[in-house]
């Protein structure tokens, strides 16, 4: 089987695995959250950087075309290059998201950390932060869920292995999130 046929089949089996309570469940949050004048702050490496400025940028822009001109949500992601740089030297790598949460998380908020494996510490030690802060803390993991997977309020594993399915898994994911809470907050399907 070539490398597009594994690929599909992959994704096809992902998508059976998906946890729709757990996306419905993070839509209720993050719905609430934004009621009560919250803010959501998303955060990943690699990847799940360009996943965690993806979500934000669906809520704090538009979904889709039928999406255009309802007010933007607000989604924060930590990634001022300079802060960033200059957390991880002044102090270490392992705290670079949690410094950000601690600056800019408050009760009520929802604080999602993206970790294809749930083993990255800087994500770890940031919904620890988010928490003791008495934010809502949601992981999007793999595989098993790893050690995010007991750290969070909510999870939203893709039990596979392959790291580019589970990140397919994940936009997948947080599209239906967005959709939910855009149907919600201003009553129309944005995904239709």
């Amino acid at each position: 089987m070539g490398y597009l046929e594994e690929k599909i089949n992959l994704h096809k089996e992902m998508v059976d695995k998906l946890d729709i309570s757990s996306i419905a469940a993070i839509a209720e949050v993050i719905i609430k959250c934004y009621k009560n004048d919250g803010k959501l702050i998303i955060f990943g490496n690699g990847g799940s950087a360009a996943d965690s400025m993806h979500f934000a940028a669906e809520l704090e822009g538009q979904l889709s075309s039928i999406d255009k001109g309802r007010k933007a949500l607000s989604a924060l992601t930590p990634f001022n290059i300079s802060a960033l740089t200059a957390i991880s030297n002044d102090y270490n790598y392992d705290t670079s998201f949690e410094r950000f949460v601690d600056a800019n998380a408050k009760k009520g908020d929802v604080v999602i950390g993206i970790s294809t494996s749930g083993n990255s510490k800087n994500v770890i030690n940031a919904i620890k932060a988010a928490k003791n802060l008495g934010a809502v803390t949601v992981g999007l993991t793999g595989n098993e869920g790893g050690l995010l997977k007991g750290s969070v309020d909510i999870l939203l594993n893709v039990p596979v292995s392959n790291v580019s399915i589970i990140q397919e898994g994940h936009i997948i994911s947080y599209h239906r999130i967005c959709a939910l809470v855009i149907k919600e907050l201003f009553g129309y399907d944005a995904l239709r």
